[in-house]
């Protein structure tokens, strides 16, 4: 299920960004005072663009295992489909089904377009990205040096 994030999901941001090697691509490690500002960034991208990442449920075990949606960074030149996903729960499918879910969303809400682009050291984050259809568009430098791929989503499949 995915449902906005809450104050109740720190624990899970904490665990999540302080972990170096499962935070690696998305700015960690952190400490749990970055986390916290991670999370409320997270909430506060929905006020200030009217999009932004959803936390994910799974249902059955009554938990969140992390985020998935849009985001838009200040003075980059592009939005981003992003996800991240606790390590426990990892190769189960919740990224895949979230993302699913988040490009519907996007598409069915006016966007023309989904897009993603990640570091090209990120293997998981381009299996999935082929994975859901991905097709390469362009390859940019981003405002932080480094040069990024960048893929365009199709509509999913029903």
């Amino acid at each position: 299920m995915l449902r906005a994030p809450v104050e109740e999901d720190f624990p899970v941001y904490c665990d999540f960004f302080g972990d170096a090697a499962a935070s690696r691509f998305y700015g960690g490690p952190l400490s749990p005072a970055a986390a916290w500002a991670r999370l409320t960034a997270d909430v506060g991208h929905w006020v200030l663009r009217g999009h932004g990442v959803w936390a994910i449920d799974l249902v059955e075990e009554r938990r969140c295992v992390g985020t998935c949606g849009i985001v838009h960074a200040n003075g980059w030149p592009r939005h981003e489909l992003t996800w991240w996903i606790a390590r426990d729960a990892r190769r189960r499918g919740i990224a895949a089904e979230a993302s699913r879910g988040v490009i519907t969303w996007a598409l069915g809400n006016g966007w023309d377009a989904v897009e993603t682009h990640m570091r090209d050291e990120n293997e998981a984050a381009q299996r999935l990205t082929e994975k859901l259809g991905g097709e390469q568009v362009a390859r940019e430098r981003f405002p932080d040096g480094i040069e990024r791929s960048v893929y365009r989503f199709p509509r999913p499949r029903a």
